[in-house]
């Protein structure tokens, strides 16, 4: 029998900085997990990056990931690189969790995920994963667990921006929480009409503010 809390511990995108580097609030997000590593089999790091803004390009022209810089930090940080697994194909927090369950949870049986991710990001973070993880066909029963980090580096400016953009983006999910309850249908609206992966999808432009945020 395992010891393990958990089966994996998941950490949603953050942002890069324009250089490349996780802002700070990504580092809170990720030394939370340092902190508890030892109650899981799995780090699972997410995010391609953002649509908010272009990616940060490395030295060899390449763009640089999100979970991927991430990846590097808990590397550095002592974890093994074998117990990391990362996600590139998502640019939200929409996809995040999408992608967390149909690329990791359903076909590794990672049933007790842990999600950690930064305060001002939280209630949003719950409400979309437990969404996406009651979606049916459900191959189990999902236990998810959610952990706040701080919003340090964020100033207040841009922290009450991010706030009242994450609560506006909440309450706007609402109809579609209830209207989708599958995988099927959850998939086809993610391809046909959410903006950050639909063909036809409008670049949706942000304050200042909030683009410091991401």
């Amino acid at each position: 029998m395992t010891t393990n809390k958990f089966d994996c511990i998941v950490i949603p995108g953050g942002g890069l900085l324009g250089d490349g580097s996780l802002p700070e609030w990504t580092r809170a997000r990720l030394e939370k997990a340092l902190a508890i590593h030892q109650h899981a089999e799995w780090i699972i790091t997410l995010s391609g990056g953002t649509v908010h803004k272009p990616p940060p390009i490395d030295g060899e022209g390449y763009p640089v990931f999100e979970s991927r810089k991430a990846a590097e930090f808990l590397i550095e940080s002592g974890i093994h690189p074998r117990r990391i697994l990362t996600e590139t194909s998502s640019y939200d927090t929409i996809g995040n969790a999408y992608f967390a369950r149909v690329l990791f949870s359903d076909p590794m049986t990672l049933i007790r995920c842990h999600i950690i991710t930064s305060d001002f990001h939280l209630p949003r973070t719950e409400t979309i994963f437990r969404w996406v993880y009651s979606l049916a066909p459900a191959r189990m029963e999902y236990k998810l667990s959610f952990e706040g980090s701080s919003n340090t580096g964020l100033s207040p400016s841009v922290l009450k921006a991010r706030q009242t953009r994450e609560k506006k983006s909440l309450e706007n999910l609402g109809q579609k929480i209830q209207d989708i309850r599958s995988l099927a249908a959850f998939q086809c609206w993610l391809y046909t009409e959410h903006a950050a992966y639909a063909v036809s999808g409008l670049k949706e432009h942000l304050t200042e503010d909030e683009l410091d945020s991401y």
